[in-house]
């Protein structure tokens, strides 16, 4: 067994039996610790199987001369109607409800969830992480206040995570507008002058999901949520620098709620 935390990667390629023995163990045991994770990753496999039961005498198919790449240049990459499309759109109606949507998160970028919520911990961090003079709202010295403030605008008391340990403080904070309502921005910093920046919010998609790692341009970052609520954590570090961070504000966020 190894102290790797399961990702989401790890879940789809439990469902696709891409894992190797030691990691599919770990995969197991974790989704018998969180049974709304394995029902949500059982309906994949079901819609996985009825995918395949489609695409699978497709996939054998010779490609059609239409599909060349010589011949798109030569018509300017007109729009066409090929077999596949037409079938993924039979299993769309087919299997519906989830299956749509688990087919909309393959054909566009996320617009709700941890994803999104990612982006915008990485969008407040270009916004504000460069800002030499005010880059929070309520510095540290007002986090009565802070509270106050965005537990009125987003209907839920925060947690302020502590970081000291891990050699960053908290400068302060300010609430923030996102596409899914008022958040909550920390910023902290260190003695080199390296800042991260923690967004939260309530979460309409994604209530409660796995630590997922994200990246936008040179900011990484992880995003999760529990219990209703939202976290990410960005900075221009690694993601594997900024994962032992992450995990000590998840331990805190649960161990206050």
């Amino acid at each position: 067994m190894t102290d790797r935390p399961i990702t989401e990667d790890d879940l789809h390629a439990y469902i696709d039996g891409r894992l190797d023995a030691a990691r599919n163990e770990e995969v197991s045991a974790y989704l018998d610790k969180h049974p709304d994770v394995a029902n949500r990753f059982a309906s994949y496999s079901i819609q996985r199987t009825l995918l395949q039961g489609v695409f699978d005498p497709i996939a054998g198919e010779p490609v059609p001369s239409r599909l060349n790449l010589n011949h798109i240049i030569a018509t300017r990459r007109q729009n066409r109607v090929s077999n596949w499309r037409l079938a993924a759109a039979a299993v769309l109606l087919f299997v519906g409800g989830s299956g749509g949507w688990y087919m909309r998160d393959m054909m566009v970028p996320p617009t709700e969830g941890v994803v999104a919520l990612g982006r915008e911990a990485s969008d407040s961090f270009a916004t504000y992480a460069g800002d030499r003079t005010r880059p929070v709202e309520l510095r540290a010295d007002n986090m009565v206040e802070l509270v106050g403030w965005a537990t009125e605008r987003m209907g839920r008391k925060p947690v302020l995570p502590d970081l000291s340990k891990s050699g960053y403080r908290l400068m302060g904070g300010r609430v923030v507008s996102t596409p899914h309502g008022a958040g909550l921005m920390l910023m902290y910093d260190n003695d080199q002058g390296t800042r991260l920046v923690m967004l939260t919010r309530p979460m309409a998609v994604d209530q409660t999901r796995t630590m997922t790692p994200h990246s936008q341009g040179k900011v990484d970052g992880w995003a999760w949520a529990s219990n209703g609520m939202g976290y990410s954590l960005v900075g221009s570090l690694p993601s594997e620098a900024l994962h032992p961070l992450a995990d000590d504000i998840r331990r805190q966020v649960q161990g206050e709620a």
